[in-house]
């Protein structure tokens, strides 16, 4: 899973980008919404946790 497609976003975005794009897609997502679906917004999470966080963002750049 690339948590950058997740998001719907470039390797590039800034965490500006990063935060709008996962308010954006947890809000369609999101299990009490209808038509939500639970596991994508566990991925969408699992992602941003990653993402927001400078240095892990940067293990993930380098590692996968």
């Amino acid at each position: 899973m690339d948590y950058y497609d997740t998001l719907g976003i470039s390797r590039g975005a800034s965490a500006t980008e990063i935060k709008k794009a996962y308010k954006k897609q947890s809000m369609q997502h999101h299990p009490d919404r209808t038509g939500g679906d639970d596991s994508k917004f566990k991925e969408i999470n699992e992602a941003y946790q990653i993402l927001k966080d400078p240095q892990k963002k940067a293990m993930y750049d380098q590692y996968g």
